[in-house]
């Protein structure tokens, strides 16, 4: 069983779809999207299958005010969303679950628990399509 954890500003970044315009209209967007795969078991970034059992968005700045939808657990970086993420993935390493963090950020990377195993925004976003998000 799989808990995601998002960085959702690197995610929303990752197409130029005018999201900068409005940051927490894109977020919120974005977790619409992706509160279709919990309970899902899409393939994973090596092709084998990821039950998804949760998902867990850190979310910054302008958008830190968003409504979390249904099926998503919204963390609310009071500073730094990179710092916050690290925080959350320190404790969620620590369960029974395996770990997959969707960031494309290589110092985001390195500061993750070696346990983690880590995908890119490319792989969420086509995971999100696929289960009609």
């Amino acid at each position: 069983m799989t808990v995601l954890l998002v960085d959702v500003a690197n995610t929303v970044g990752a197409r130029p779809d005018g999201w900068w315009r409005d940051r927490a209209g894109a977020t919120a967007r974005l977790l619409d999207r992706l509160a279709a795969l919990p309970g899902t078991t899409p393939p994973g970034p090596d092709g084998a299958p990821v039950p998804v059992v949760a998902l867990v968005a850190v979310v910054e700045g302008r958008a830190r005010d968003v409504t979390a939808p249904a099926g998503v657990r919204v963390v609310r970086a009071a500073g730094s969303g990179d710092d916050a993420l690290a925080a959350v993935a320190a404790e969620l390493a620590d369960g029974d679950d395996d770990l997959l963090v969707v960031t494309a950020d290589r110092g985001l990377r390195d500061r993750l628990p070696g346990t983690a195993r880590v995908a890119g925004p490319g792989w969420l976003l086509a995971a999100a399509d696929r289960a009609g998000g």
